[in-house]
């Protein structure tokens, strides 16, 4: 038996399997990136089995992992024949896969540090603004605004008036530019105005870096109205969209990437939130217009917005089951502007916090009152007869 058990000791499939595992498991299926990243480790994987091969030939765990590798890259059509991922300590690390990072980190300092935390920050509507830390706020500032400026990145946006005599003003221009980074890219700006969301950069370009690696590029989902930007050597993630005549957008990025930025870069709306004298809301209380009543910090209702609401909240409740925080914000932008877009712009910025935000049970944000809730029907702004609604995240 001597043999055998030196034959089994010597055989190193485990190891080819552990690591396969290891890394396939950090991917999220939700990145546009996922068949690519899973194929490199597939291929990896089955260059390791093939290193093994001679030792392993007696072992069933070693065929059964070949046939499964085979089967694996015949249902997600992986070609045999391409790049591997970094799977093992001793394979180069890719500098332009964030998602890398971390495990290099371990293999030079010997220590295992925990995985990447991730942020998101999103803004629609009139606007209302999601910040990194999860609260919501609906501001005025009208005109340009950074919205992230960090070491990494920029985002910029540009908000106009919505409706004239209202403090609520909307998303018509973002300008986004990733700064150069190693060998992974080198500076690109992306520009999108109202009727008009490009699918490349300003140079006329969809990617930075080597198009081979595919460190940062742009994907169009729909044309015209809907795109989205990966940069993979930074691990985040950006969502634009046009609903009517106004933009949205949705990123996620690394805590310790937005936490790199110098004191002159401290006005950032994602980090930070608005100044106090840009907040439309007051102590999370939102102004709702009032036909013939003229509200606080120069808003006044929309003669022709043709909504109660009773029927904006019946409007809202068709795209959006659950009445939280986005439920309450389309209601009060049917109220403002009278314009359907922005029931398709609550929803959409809902859907992309699911798809985007790392914490399920953070997705939704529910308002509260100091009484210790808000209720969950129409009743709630039936009984309301105020011109304020409650709309605070947690603080």
């Amino acid at each position: 038996c001597l043999g055998d058990c030196q034959l089994h000791t010597s055989c190193g499939i485990q190891k080819c399997t552990t690591d396969f595992v290891s890394f396939t498991s950090r991917l999220n299926a939700a990145l546009e990136d996922f068949d690519l990243e899973f194929c490199k480790a597939l291929r990896a994987y089955s260059v390791c089995t093939y290193r093994n091969s001679k030792v392993c030939r007696g072992n069933l765990v070693y065929h059964s992992a070949v046939l499964g590798i085979g089967d694996l890259m015949t249902q997600r059509n992986c070609t045999k024949d391409g790049p591997t991922s970094s799977t093992s300590p001793e394979m180069t690390h890719d500098p332009c896969n964030y998602s890398g990072h971390t495990e290099a980190r371990e293999h030079q300092g010997g220590e295992k540090t925990p995985p990447p935390t991730y942020l998101f920050c999103g803004l629609f509507g009139d606007p209302h603004l999601r910040t990194f830390k999860d609260h919501f706020q609906t501001c005025k500032v009208e005109g340009a605004w950074p919205l992230i400026d960090n070491n990494y990145l920029s985002v910029q946006v540009t908000n106009v008036p919505v409706v004239p005599g209202s403090s609520a003003t909307a998303t018509n221009k973002i300008t986004i530019i990733f700064k150069s980074y190693q060998d992974c890219t080198d500076q690109k700006v992306y520009q999108a105005v109202a009727d008009d969301l490009p699918a490349a950069f300003v140079d006329g370009t969809t990617s930075g870096g080597d198009g081979n690696t595919r460190s940062l590029h742009i994907v169009e989902k729909v044309s015209g109205k809907y795109i989205e930007m990966h940069a993979r050597y930074i691990g985040t993630t950006v969502y634009i969209h046009q609903l009517g005549h106004y933009l949205t957008l949705a990123i996620r990025m690394p805590q310790e990437l937005v936490m790199a930025y110098e004191e002159s870069q401290d006005l950032q709306l994602c980090l930070n939130g608005c100044p106090s004298g840009e907040r439309i809301d007051q102590s999370g209380h939102l102004p709702l217009p009032v036909a013939g009543k003229r509200l606080p910090w120069g808003a006044v209702a929309h003669p022709q917005s043709g909504y109660t609401l009773e029927t904006a909240t019946t409007k809202c409740h068709e795209k959006m089951l659950v009445k939280d925080i986005y439920f309450y914000s389309c209601v009060f932008d049917l109220l403002t502007t009278g314009d359907a877009n922005f029931t398709a712009a609550a929803h959409s910025a809902l859907q992309d916090v699911e798809a985007l935000h790392p914490s399920k049970e953070h997705w939704h944000i529910f308002p509260r009152s100091g009484g210790g809730g808000v209720g969950r029907d129409s009743k709630f702004f039936v009984s309301l007869g105020l011109v304020c609604l409650i709309l605070v995240a947690y603080l």
